[in-house]
């Protein structure tokens, strides 16, 4: 394992941006390269000027921008077809995922068994609770929104996943050869998830930390795509 490559969609993220860059950039992989790879899903605020200026400033960023809007789907593909790492991640450009985890994740790919690993919120939440603080999650309809996804995900697969919506997927990139992706918007998840399966592979799960944004600080997800996240993982399963 020589490099991770680090997949960063985003849309109207200018509060958060630079921040974000500046902690992935920042983080120490212990001798692996990080790869990462900026895109922009047809911004409209200085999102893409944020990261144009860091990335011509460092030398750091790879930058792909759509003219239009397209869908969070699209523009994680996008970055996977572009990236030439060994393992993949995805990162949202908010600031509720912390890189310093992306050590924790790698750590399983020491066991070349290992083709696929989950950060898991709800395992970083329970680790965050027994150690004597108070729970860490978003909206209540919105934590078990993502619970009931989860529970479809392992009743229709046969999966034992504790937090199948998160955002930290990563996985081996040859594996991508396997799985045609099509999804173009938050229904990339289910995707992903649920082609991985169906071929036979085992998802490893690690706590993450997490830190939740309300709407008022761009949150964008809505519960229709929880309705839309059930639908994908049936409709793929009865395919």
């Amino acid at each position: 394992m020589k490099k991770l490559s680090i997949i960063i969609p985003f849309y109207n993220e200018a509060a958060t941006l630079e921040t974000l860059l500046n902690r992935v950039r920042a983080v120490d992989l212990g001798g692996i390269e990080k790869e990462i790879i900026a895109v922009d899903d047809g911004s409209t605020d200085d999102s893409l000027a944020i990261v144009n200026r860091i990335a011509t400033a460092t030398g750091e960023i790879r930058v792909l921008a759509f003219a239009k809007n397209r869908g969070k789907g699209s523009a994680v593909r996008a970055g996977l077809e572009a990236a030439t790492g060994d393992i993949l991640i995805i990162q949202d450009a908010d600031l509720e995922y912390d890189p310093e985890d992306y050590r924790t994740i790698l750590r399983e790919y020491r066991d070349p068994s290992v083709a696929v690993v989950f950060g898991s919120r709800i395992l970083g939440e329970l680790r965050h609770v027994n150690n004597g603080a108070s729970r860490r999650h978003s909206y209540h309809r919105y934590y078990w929104g993502g619970r009931f996804v989860t529970l479809v995900a392992n009743l229709v697969y046969g999966a034992h996943l504790t937090d199948e919506p998160t955002c930290y997927k990563s996985l081996r990139r040859e594996l991508l050869k396997e799985i045609q992706l099509d999804s173009t918007g938050f229904e990339f998840c289910p995707e992903i998830t649920a082609k991985i399966l169906q071929r036979g592979h085992r998802i490893v799960e690690v706590p993450i930390r997490y830190y939740p944004r309300g709407f008022e600080e761009g949150k964008k997800i809505r519960y229709t795509d929880g309705v839309k996240a059930i639908w994908t993982l049936i409709k793929l399963r009865l395919r």
